[in-house]
């Protein structure tokens, strides 16, 4: 089953919306409409002592009304070095929020990973919980998850050697999943973003981080530099547990 098929099924599942309180946007005078999309771009090229290349791309949307906030994001990097491709991965990412109260929600989230170049070539979770806003202002949001799930990994048998192998395993286990979101807009163009999820079972516990800042061009574009971190705390020999990307790109909204 490919990540755009399991996407394309749980935008369908989770796609109606509801009636009644409204999650909180940050918007006190006028509502934001409910769909905003945007698309980021980036590609950096060195040459000299050594000739490198490098392209990521992410699409994200979301939906808001009433009770209900839906959201769902993909994922591209790219990377070559002496002509060598050394990286090259795909992830995405799709929620659905439900207000219960005026500062809790539930949550379902989906998530997958395919790459190359780590431990697991595929990596995917479900799982649903409550989540809580502790602020959800036009200047500041913070918002925390936390609920049990379901995780799916297979080990990538092609980059490790046969005698190297410490999870040749296949990976089906529950799992508990803890999210923090923070998002201060310093100034009216200028806006800084940290999302960090754990997922922990029995095999092991996977962290991804992401810092990153946004600056405003005009109404519809702008810069966004960002650095990117997935940790896994049990790995095969010869493979590092953190793996961070840095990226400049160039971001535009349509909303």
């Amino acid at each position: 089953m490919t990540p755009r098929y399991l996407l394309t099924l749980f935008l369908l599942f989770f796609g109606t919306t509801a009636q009644g309180d409204e999650l909180d946007t940050g918007q006190e005078n006028s509502p934001p409409p409910p769909w905003g999309s945007e698309i980021e771009l980036g590609y950096q090229s060195h040459s000299g002592n050594s000739d490198s290349e490098s392209l990521n791309a992410r699409i994200g949307a979301t939906y808001t009304k009433g009770q209900h906030r839906l959201s769902g994001e993909w994922k591209y990097l790219l990377s070559e070095s002496d002509g060598t491709e050394d990286k090259r991965q795909t992830s995405f990412q799709a929620q659905s929020d439900y207000k219960i109260a005026r500062d809790y929600y539930v949550y379902t989230n989906l998530k997958g990973l395919n790459t190359e170049y780590g431990a697991y070539f595929t990596d995917y979770t479900l799982s649903s919980g409550l989540g809580y806003q502790l602020t959800h202002t036009e200047k500041l949001v913070a918002e925390f998850e936390l609920g049990p799930g379901y995780r799916h990994q297979e080990p990538n048998l092609d980059e490790i050697g046969d005698d190297d192998l410490i999870i040749p395993e296949m990976v089906d286990e529950m799992i508990f999943r803890g999210n923090a979101r923070l998002y201060w807009q310093a100034l009216d163009n200028l806006k800084f973003s940290a999302d960090i999820t754990m997922v922990s079972g029995s095999s092991n516990t996977r962290i991804d981080s992401e810092l990153s800042m946004t600056s405003k061009i005009t109404d519809k574009a702008a810069i966004k530099i960002s650095q990117s971190q997935q940790y896994l705390d049990r790995v095969p020999p010869g493979l590092n547990k953190t793996d961070t990307v840095f990226t400049v790109n160039l971001l535009y909204k349509f909303n």
